[in-house]
């Protein structure tokens, strides 16, 4: 429906006059009569008003189809690392309104984890921001620590607190549930090797080896890292070998060596790995992964510059493959080349 047209019906609906709509826009009733007969459009700072006066969301006025107002709240997720709170809440209850339609069940509840995890997101920012000013007033004292270890995902020393116990509990559910899928098999493995349960490990390894989806090279990358979490570093390192040497262009197999190598502190080995990979990858646009871990082993080093030069290639990467010109990604790859370079 033309947005005159929905204009006019919401008028309608609301038991208004042109003359009394109007009014309360504080504009002239020929400027009504001209939107609904389709001769002028309303100004786009008039819409929150007019939005307001029908009850109604701004989308609602142009009457977008489902689809497209879920690809509204994607994008606007995608442009702002912050959400006002009246769009949050309009968001959050659109989207919980379309779980009952199956056509669009499945998106919408993926936007709600996306819609709640950019507003967690945004608050660990600003929780980490705060509680490091609180920890540098006083170093000496715990008070805030806790938080900072939650907000920045800092390492903690508790194992009952650092333990993957219940993410094992929820991906060995799903794997149970449909033994044929090899996804939920890779996240098992994840927290199983990350906590050293590497018996375990083993035993969902042989069963996935068993599976037609799943990827070789994973499985060998699997069982250099469960070498690894049984400390023979000689095993695995031989597994990893052996791997890159099958396969020397392979950018999905160069990319799991060098975060082998990452992990382990082989810190030139693995930018080499990393830039075979990116160089390899023959799709496009490219993930910025192995930039980022390069410019990570950069700052660890304390080499800022390189770091921030590698951050110059990531903003080319978003600019010129992505398309990207003021998306939340690009904002944060600026920002963060400005720090380094601060710190450099």
């Amino acid at each position: 429906m033309e947005l005159g047209k929905k204009i006019k019906q919401l008028r309608f609906k609301a038991g208004l006059t042109q003359e009394q709509l109007a009014d309360r826009l504080g504009i002239g009733p020929q400027s009504v009569s001209k939107w609904e007969n389709a001769v002028a459009m309303p100004d786009i700072t008039t819409l929150p008003l007019l939005a307001e006066v029908f009850g109604v969301s701004i989308d609602e006025l142009f009457d977008l189809s489902a689809e497209q107002r879920l690809n509204r709240i994607e994008n606007r997720m995608d442009l702002e690392e912050d959400l006002p709170q009246d769009v949050f809440l309009e968001y959050e209850e659109y989207l919980k309104s379309q779980l009952a339609d199956e056509r669009h069940k499945k998106r919408a509840t993926n936007l709600l984890a996306c819609l709640y995890w950019h507003r967690m997101d945004s608050f660990a920012r600003k929780t980490k921001r705060w509680a490091e000013t609180a920890v540098r007033l006083a170093p000496g004292e715990k008070e805030s620590q806790w938080l900072l270890q939650k907000a920045a995902g800092h390492a903690v020393w508790d194992w009952n607190a650092a333990n993957h116990s219940a993410a094992i509990d929820f991906y060995r559910e799903l794997t149970e549930a449909d033994p044929t899928l090899p996804l939920p098999c890779y996240y098992l493995l994840d927290n199983l090797i990350a906590d050293h349960r590497v018996d375990e490990a083993e035993q969902v390894l042989d069963r996935l080896c068993t599976l037609k989806d799943a990827k070789p090279i994973l499985i060998q990358v699997y069982r250099a890292h469960i070498a690894l979490a049984r400390f023979d570093e000689k095993t695995a390192d031989r597994i990893m070998e052996e791997l890159v040497e099958a396969h020397p262009e392979d950018s999905a197999c160069l990319f799991e060596a060098a975060q082998y190598y990452a992990a382990k502190c082989g810190y030139d080995k693995a930018i080499d790995l990393y830039e075979r990979s990116f160089a390899a990858e023959k799709r496009r646009p490219r993930f910025q992964d192995e930039l980022m871990g390069i410019a990570d082993i950069y700052e660890i080093r304390g080499d800022f510059r390189k770091a921030a030069e590698t951050y110059d290639r990531i903003i080319e990467l978003l600019r010129t493959e992505w398309g990207l010109t003021e998306e939340v990604a690009l904002q944060v790859a600026q920002r963060k080349k400005a720090e380094l370079l601060a710190r450099g």
